[in-house]
């Protein structure tokens, strides 16, 4: 027997309405972006409009998954019976999102750390999680029925889990690599530490949703309560990623006074030579491009050697590896 009508349709529309709220989140901070990084590569811009198309036809994906059943099988035994046929489109958009993202930001763990395991761990969580979505709309497509929801447990969870432990990943990742380049500057480190709270905000949400999204799966199977989640879950993961690529100007101006960017996730490697008096060097970013290398040097009492990876100023020791 399918679920009674408000715990089949009333949580589908709430997921509905969350999604198309945070899509317009989304593009107020992509218009934000390409109005202030004009001079970003073309590659991560052209990422970023590939999200823009991604996040818009999953928008209109939840749209007619409600708008079928609630409209056009008003009232038809059919609506309670069978799944919406654009169900299956739900989890095929969400990892055809969180998938790129997550590797891309695993790619940026590799310039940070320059180690390969943690990077290559996150890759192959978030392709599993790619497939465990694909298995979960083919699953969905073959069986149809309200009735059989129970069947779908495997690969939601195959995805839901694979993707929550891919963002705990990366959120750890991130925070340690970014509170062990504390320098013991207060300016410095009070950037870094506004970065790891950021990092910390953007990253676990993901993870926390794809896990309540399980939890209700496996709870409270004869219901729809899991979509509320669901239907969220890759407008997430595009809001998170553009508001740390938006937040590289206020962290440059913490940082230098001036234009700049300093981000967690986005700089490229930069090094400076030992000052051989009694100098400290910082570097900052001064262009909006990622390709910048203009920096500025500020004398802080000691020797050292630093570089700025991520976007985040991180001051090494000679003794450190």
């Amino acid at each position: 027997m399918p679920p009674p009508i408000p715990l089949l349709f009333g949580p589908m529309l709430l997921g509905a309405f969350f999604n198309t709220i945070l899509y317009g989140v989304m593009i107020v901070q992509l218009l934000v972006y390409f109005q202030t990084y004009k001079k970003d590569s073309w590659w991560l811009r052209s990422f970023i409009f590939y999200l823009l198309i991604a996040e818009t036809l999953n928008t209109g994906f939840s749209i007619g998954l409600l708008y079928e059943p609630l409209i056009l099988k008003y009232g038809q035994p059919a609506a309670t019976t069978f799944f919406p046929l654009m169900l299956p489109a739900e989890p095929i958009m969400t990892v055809v999102i969180s998938t790129p993202i997550q590797m891309f930001i695993a790619w940026r763990i590799r310039v940070i750390s320059e180690r390969s395991w943690v990077p290559g761990l996150v890759v192959v969580l978030s392709l599993v999680s790619c497939g465990g979505g694909t298995w979960l709309a083919y699953t969905v497509t073959a069986i149809r029925r309200f009735s059989r929801k129970p069947d779908l447990h495997r690969p939601a969870l195959t995805w839901l889990l694979a993707s929550a432990i891919a963002d705990v990943i990366i959120t750890v990742a991130l925070v340690y690599n970014l509170t062990r380049r504390k320098t013991g500057i207060v300016q410095t480190d009070d950037t870094i530490n506004k970065i790891i709270r950021m990092t910390v905000q953007t990253g676990l949400i993901t993870a926390i949703f794809a896990v309540l999204d399980v939890i209700c799966f496996l709870v409270l199977p004869n219901t729809t309560l899991n979509f509320f989640w669901d239907l969220a879950l890759c407008k997430l993961y595009t809001n998170a990623l553009m508001s740390t690529l938006n937040a590289r100007e206020g962290l440059g101006r913490m940082m230098s006074g001036e234009h700049g960017q300093t981000n967690v996730l986005f700089a490229d490697n930069s090094f400076l030579d030992e000052n051989k008096g009694q100098g400290l060097h910082l570097s900052f970013r001064r262009s909006r491009s990622l390709d910048a290398d203009h920096s500025r040097t500020i004398n802080a009492g000691r020797s050292t050697q630093e570089d700025i990876e991520m976007g985040a100023i991180s001051v090494k020791g000679a003794h450190d590896i």
